[in-house]
């Protein structure tokens, strides 16, 4: 099969050909139709995640058709429409029994830890528990963005923060996932405002559902400040110091920040506040396969992921935009159609 592989940190990201995965008992192969390019690939690729074995196939965000299950795989056939969370739970710990497989404490991830979804075919581990059917009017290209970006945001604000009808909540950083966010909160009545400094992403945020937009820099949290008083949550999709900072001071007292963005070293937070003003500092990483129906909810009630798919490319293109950190220049969610050179 044809694969985008790197072999080193930083290193070329080639087209090669590998061969075509088999399934181990409890696994399924899925034929990846479209995968997702995102920030969270560049990391890997940059070197900032320990746990991305060499050489690599990148990719974390798939949607396919199962092409083959494994021994003991009750769930699923071949045939069936799929995506899956972009964390992989063991499927037998008590985290993955209780429904909360994105802590696992023996996951998995495919572009990190196993081969990715930049090829024609991935693994995916614990089938039975990891594999999410596709409702039939889903796209794979807007499937494609669920993984990460739409699972990554719904789960943050609706599981961590519990976001009201009516809140400020601010998203710094309008990328896939900012940008999931803004649709998610705007669907859930909330009232979302995005930050960035790239006034096409601040346009596509407007267009998706963002009540204001604030361009990123120093008047940034005044300007937070005067609209809105102080949100009620603030979500990090960056994951730099500036930009923790900014969500977090943007908070009113007992305010909830959640932190989504990966880091690639860790942000001094302003503790002081965070304990005079009672804020909550939340993680968010990813979401299980069993909160998936919640988010499709949504998607019935008028959510369109498909919104967010600014192109479709093909490999040799990929190698190029995953040397460039997402953002950079360009807005929404570029996938991948790995059956293309």
């Amino acid at each position: 099969m044809k694969a985008l592989q790197y072999a080193s940190f930083g290193g070329a990201i080639e087209i090669v050909e590998r061969g075509l995965p088999r399934p181990g008992p409890g696994e399924a192969v899925v034929a990846v139709a479209a995968s997702g390019l995102c920030r969270s690939d560049w990391h890997a690729w940059a070197g900032h995640d320990a746990g991305v074995h060499l050489p690599q196939v990148p990719g974390h965000e798939c949607a396919g058709v199962v092409a083959e299950v494994g021994a003991g795989v009750a769930r699923w056939q071949p045939g069936d429409r799929v995506t899956a969370p972009f964390v992989n739970g063991c499927g037998v710990c008590p985290w993955c029994r209780s429904g909360q497989a994105q802590v696992c404490p023996d996951q998995t991830q495919p572009g990190f830890t196993d081969p990715g979804t930049h090829a024609e075919f991935v693994t995916v581990r614990a089938a039975d528990t990891n594999l999410v059917g596709l409702p039939d009017g889903l796209s794979f290209d807007a499937a494609a963005s669920l993984g990460c970006r739409f699972a990554t945001a719904h789960r943050a604000l609706t599981r961590r923060a519990v976001v009201a009808p009516g809140e400020w909540v601010v998203i710094v950083g309008a990328g896939g996932v900012g940008l999931s966010a803004v649709m998610i909160a705007a669907a859930l009545g909330a009232r979302p405002i995005a930050v960035d400094r790239n006034p096409a992403a601040l346009e596509l945020a407007t267009r998706v559902g963002a009540e204001a937009v604030v361009t990123a820099g120093p008047a940034a949290l005044t300007q937070l400040i005067e609209l809105t008083g102080g949100v009620h949550v603030s979500l990090d999709a960056v994951g730099s110091a500036a930009t923790a900072d900014l969500a977090v001071r943007s908070l009113r007292r007992q305010g909830r920040h959640v932190q989504v963005g990966l880091v690639a070293e860790d942000p001094v937070v302003p503790l002081s506040r965070v304990i005079g003003w009672e804020l909550s500092l939340l993680g968010s990483h990813g979401m299980p396969a069993v909160d998936y129906p919640a988010l499709f909810r949504l998607i019935e009630h008028g959510l369109d992921p498909a919104m967010l798919v600014s192109r479709t490319v093909g490999l040799a293109e990929a190698a190029t935009l995953m040397r460039q950190p997402s953002g950079e220049g360009e807005a929404g969610i570029i996938v991948l159609h790995p059956n293309r050179a």
